[in-house]
C-alpha cells in the first residue's frame, strides 16, 4: 500500500505555488539525505514558533508540514516491539525543583504530575505513562536529570507471601443479579490508562459465561489524558439488548476510574438515583489545565459530592486505586484492573470470577501481573484493613500548621543552606515580628506571622549554584533515584550555566547536557557556599543573584511597614500582602518573569492594604 510521505506533501505544495514550505519534525536528521526542492527547508520542532512568526509576515501562501509520530501510536509500537524504545528516562530532583511549572508549559504533558512536599507543590514524572518525549527537560530548571540504562524499579509494597495468603483466603464473590433488562456498566476514565481494556475484558467474560454483551467505547483519536467512557451492557442473551449506548437513568454500575470524567454531565445523566452503585477512585489525576495553572485544586471532595448527589442513595465505595496500584505493583497503569477486581468482589458484576480471570489470560498482555493486580483489587474490597497493614505507605508531607513548626523546619533548612548564623538572622527577625504582632492582640495574628516565616525563608534560601550543587550531593538525591530506577544507569544533567554563551530557539540561555562527571563538579562547588554574597563570589555579580539579595531586603522592609500599620480591619489584606512574594520561583528567565508579576501585584495589594486601614 503506497503512502504519501511528508516529502511528497512538500513537493505537492510547491507544485501548487506555495512558497516557502517548511518541513518541521521531532527528528529532522531523517531527512538529511532527502532531496528537497528549492523553497523548501527542514527544521527541528523547537523552531516551530519562530517559523510561524516569520511566515505570518510574508505575503502570499506559505506552509508548514509538521511530521511527528502520534504519542499513542508510539506507545503501541513500542509495546509490540515495532519501534525502538529509547533507553533514556527523565527524572526531576524534587529538592532542586521550584514548582514553577515551566516544564509543564514547555511540554504540555500529562505525565508531569504534582508532588506535594513540605516546601510546597513540586513536580514529578509518572514513569508509567511517560512517552519519552523529553520536551519537559526544556523547562528552564536544573532539576531535570536524564537517566540512561535504567529499568523501572518495581518495589511493590507489602510482603508477597503474606499478600498471597490473604488473596488465597478470599471468599467467592457473589454475582450481580441479571434479569431480562440486563446489567449496565459504565466505565469512566482517561485515555491511555486502559479504560477500553476493562470493557474488552468484561465483554469476553460475558461471552465465556454464555451471556449476551455489547461494548460501546466513547473516545477521541489518540486521546491520552482525554475523557474516555466504555458503555457495557450484559444480558441473559443478545436478543434482549436493543441499544449499545447507555441513555438517561440506565447505568447500574459506575466504575469511576477518574473522578473528573465520572463527575461530568455526560456520565451523570446515565445514573439512576437510589439505584446506581459507584466505585470511586479517590486519587484525582490532573487535567490539562494543570499545565498552565500550577495551583489547580486537585481535591476529590467536589467531584465526589457531584457523583453522590447524582446517585442519591445508591451504594458508593471509595478506594485510593491509583495509590494502591502504584504501592502494590510499582506501576500506576494497573489502576483500572485493580478497580475491576474491586467491583467483582463487591458483587457488582454479573460475570463469574473464573470468566474474568480467563479473559485476562486470553488478553495475553502482562497476564501474571494483571491477574495479581485483579486479585489485589478483590482484597482491597474484602479486607482493606488487612491490605493497609501490608503496605509500606510513603510518608505524608510534613504539615507546618503553626509558627513554631515553620521556624523549626526553616531554621534547619537555612543552617544547611548557609550556616547557623544565617539561620539565626532569620529566626531573630521572625521572632521580633511575632512579638510585635502579639503585643497588638490581633485575632489571627499568628497566621500573619506564619506567612512571613514561610515567605522569608523561601526568599533567603534562593537556589543559586552552590545550593543546587549541595542538593545534588545530598544523599537524598541518589536515594530517590534508587527508589525509582534499577540497574547500572548513568546520569546526564541538563543545565544552563550563566557564564556559558548561547541561546536556544526561544531566546533563552541554552541548556546543555553534562555527563556523570558533573557530580564531581557539584562536590567541589557545594562546600564553597561560604563565598555566597561576598565580594569573592564569582556568581554573585550576575543580575539574578543581585535581584535575589535585593528581594530579601525589600521583603524585610515591607514586613516592617505592614506591622506598623496592622490592625483588625486590614489583617486579611496584610496576610495576603505578606505571602505574595511566595509566588516568586523558578530559575533564570522564569524567575525574572515571576518577579515582574509579583511586583505588579504588590502595588495593588499595598493600595488595598492602605485603603482598608483608612476605611
Amino acid at each position: 500500500e503506497q503512502q504519501i510521505t511528508p516529502v511528497d506533501m512538500v513537493e505537492q505544495l510547491l507544485a501548487e505555488g506555495v512558497r516557502p514550505v517548511c518541513l518541521v519534525s521531532d527528528d529532522p536528521d531523517k531527512y538529511v539525505h532527502s532531496r528537497l526542492p528549492a523553497n523548501a527547508s527542514v527544521h527541528h520542532r523547537d523552531e516551530l514558533d519562530r517559523l510561524q512568526r516569520e511566515l505570518r509576515e510574508m505575503k502570499g501562501v506559505t506552509a508548514i508540514v509538521y511530521e511527528q509520530t502520534c504519542a499513542a501510536e508510539k506507545r503501541r509500537r513500542r509495546k509490540r516491539g515495532l519501534m525502538e524504545d529509547p533507553d533514556r528516562r527523565v527524572f526531576i530532583n524534587p529538592e532542586v525543583c521550584e514548582g514553577c511549572g515551566d516544564c509543564s508549559v514547555q511540554s504540555n504533558c500529562i505525565s508531569v504530575l504534582p508532588l506535594e512536599t513540605e516546601f510546597g507543590r513540586k513536580r514529578r514524572i509518572d514513569q508509567s505513562t511517560c512517552n519519552k518525549d523529553y520536551s519537559c527537560a526544556k523547562g528552564f530548571c536544573p532539576s531535570f536529570v536524564t537517566v540512561t540504562g535504567a529499568t523501572i524499579a518495581v518495589r511493590a509494597g507489602g510482603d508477597a507471601g503474606r499478600l498471597a495468603q490473604l488473596v488465597a483466603g478470599l471468599p467467592q464473590p457473589p454475582l450481580a443479579p441479571l434479569d431480562a433488562r440486563g446489567c449496565n456498566i459504565l466505565v469512566a476514565g482517561i485515555g491511555g490508562t486502559g479504560v477500553l481494556t476493562i470493557g474488552a475484558l468484561l465483554g469476553m467474560a460475558a461471552h465465556l459465561d454464555h451471556k449476551g454483551c455489547t461494548v460501546l467505547d466513547m473516545t477521541g483519536m489518540a486521546q491520552k489524558g482525554g475523557a474516555v467512557t466504555s458503555h457495557i451492557r450484559i444480558g441473559p442473551d443478545p436478543a434482549g439488548i436493543y441499544s449499545s449506548r447507555l441513555g438517561e437513568g440506565m447505568t447500574d454500575v459506575l466504575i469511576a476510574c477518574d473522578l473528573v470524567v465520572a463527575s461530568g454531565a455526560a456520565v451523570l445523566k446515565t445514573v439512576r438515583p437510589g439505584h446506581t452503585g459507584a466505585i470511586l477512585n479517590s486519587d484525582v489525576a490532573p487535567t490539562g489545565e494543570f499545565q498552565t495553572n500550577k495551583h489547580l485544586d486537585l481535591g476529590e471532595a467536589p467531584l465526589r459530592a457531584a457523583i453522590l448527589q447524582a446517585i442519591d442513595g445508591g451504594a458508593a465505595f471509595d478506594v485510593h486505586a491509583s495509590r494502591l496500584a502504584t504501592d502494590l505493583t510499582g506501576d500506576s497503569i494497573g489502576t483500572n484492573i485493580l478497580l475491576l477486581g474491586y467491583a467483582a468482589q463487591k458483587g457488582l458484576l454479573p460475570v463469574s470470577l473464573a470468566a474474568l480471570e480467563e479473559a485476562i489470560r486470553l488478553n495475553g498482555s502482562f497476564v501474571a501481573g494483571n491477574l495479581r493486580t485483579f486479585a489485589l483489587g478483590r482484597l482491597a474490597a474484602h479486607d482493606p484493613a488487612a491490605l493497609a497493614r501490608e503496605i509500606d505507605d510513603s510518608p505524608e508531607p510534613v504539615k507546618l500548621d503553626t509558627v513554631d513548626e515553620v521556624l523549626a523546619s526553616r531554621t534547619r533548612l537555612l543552617a544547611a543552606y548557609q550556616d547557623a548564623r544565617y539561620a539565626q538572622r532569620y529566626r531573630d527577625f521572625v521572632s521580633g515580628i511575632r512579638a510585635r504582632v502579639a503585643a497588638r492582640r490581633l485575632e489571627g495574628g499568628e497566621r500573619f506571622v506564619r506567612e512571613v516565616a514561610l515567605t522569608l525563608a523561601k526568599l533567603m534560601a534562593y537556589k543559586d549554584e552552590y545550593e543546587v550543587a549541595r542538593l545534588y550531593t545530598d544523599p537524598t538525591f541518589m536515594q530517590r533515584l534508587r527508589e525509582q530506577f534499577a540497574g547500572d544507569f548513568t546520569l546526564t544533567f541538563n543545565l544552563a550555566p550563566p557564564m556559558l554563551p548561547g541561546r536556544d530557539a526561544s531566546g533563552r540561555p541554552r541548556k546543555r547536557a553534562f555527563g556523570p562527571w558533573m557530580m564531581s563538579g557539584f562536590r567541589l562547588l557545594a562546600p564553597l557556599k561560604f563565598l555566597r554574597g561576598t565580594p569573592f563570589d564569582p556568581f554573585g555579580h550576575f543580575a539574578e543573584r543581585r535581584m535575589e539579595r535585593r528581594l530579601i531586603e525589600d521583603y524585610r522592609a515591607l514586613v516592617e511597614r505592614i506591622v506598623e500599620r496592622l490592625d483588625h480591619d486590614n489583617l486579611a489584606t496584610g496576610i495576603e500582602l505578606a505571602g505574595a512574594a511566595a509566588e516568586i520561583g523558578g530559575y533564570g528567565p522564569v524567575k525574572h518573569a515571576s518577579v515582574e508579576r509579583y511586583e505588579a501585584r504588590l502595588q495593588s495589594l499595598r493600595e488595598a492594604f492602605e485603603a482598608t486601614r483608612a476605611a
